[in-house]
């Protein structure tokens, strides 16, 4: 990892996390005092992070956490949903295999109890957009599976609004994931859609 990918990561993380919220102030010589790092390769991970609308950059303010837009929750849960549920009818329509769907939902789901046993919220959010990812792989749909990639760092920033900030209980999401495993494994597409759908109008409630 070079200099400036983990000036990145760290910042990037940071953010995702809730630690930086948004409209906090940001300095290249902070960052360089934290990292001890040269200020070049921390001015390439601010001009990445602009990119990435994770931060504005101006000449009068410096660097400022960009806050999640409003309506931005509703807009990726919505995009979610949309490839998801065309995903899980693929599977049912394709009769994907149940053991082979048991399979690869059961590493994300394990991920998740271990992580809700040690208390490890970031572990445990990114193993829940992995169990939502991994369903969207079975369908076999490599352009479905491509969008979700783009709205993972913005899924991963709004989950951790909604299990701290929001006040929702793991432990009842995964308790959720767990049925939604068990319907798509026995090809219950409608069981499956009517638990996505509840499952992420919670979501929804809490933002």
């Amino acid at each position: 990892m070079t200099a400036a990918e983990r000036a990145y990561a760290y910042m990037k993380e940071r953010i995702i996390r809730g630690e930086l919220a948004g409209g906090a102030r940001l300095s290249e010589g902070q960052i360089c005092a934290e990292l001890e790092l040269s200020r070049t390769p921390v001015h390439e991970a601010f001009l990445r992070l602009e990119a990435e609308r994770l931060l504005t950059l101006s000449s009068r303010q410096g660097a400022v956490v960009t806050a999640i837009p409003p309506g931005e929750a509703r807009d990726v849960l919505q995009m979610r949903a949309a490839l998801e549920r065309t995903a899980a009818a693929r599977v049912v329509a394709d009769r994907i295999d149940p053991g082979r769907i048991a399979a690869a939902l059961r590493t994300p789901l394990g991920y998740q109890r271990e992580a809700l046993d040690s208390d490890d919220l970031n572990a445990y959010v990114v193993a829940d957009c992995d169990f939502h990812g991994a369903v969207i792989t079975l369908s076999g749909n490599r352009i479905a599976a491509h969008f979700y990639d783009l709205l993972r760092d913005r899924q991963l920033r709004l989950f951790h609004q909604v299990f701290t900030v929001g006040g929702l209980k793991p432990d009842e999401a995964l308790d959720e994931h767990e049925d939604l495993a068990r319907l798509l494994a026995g090809h219950d597409a409608d069981g499956y859609l009517s638990v996505l759908d509840r499952h992420l109008a919670r979501h929804q409630g809490v933002l």
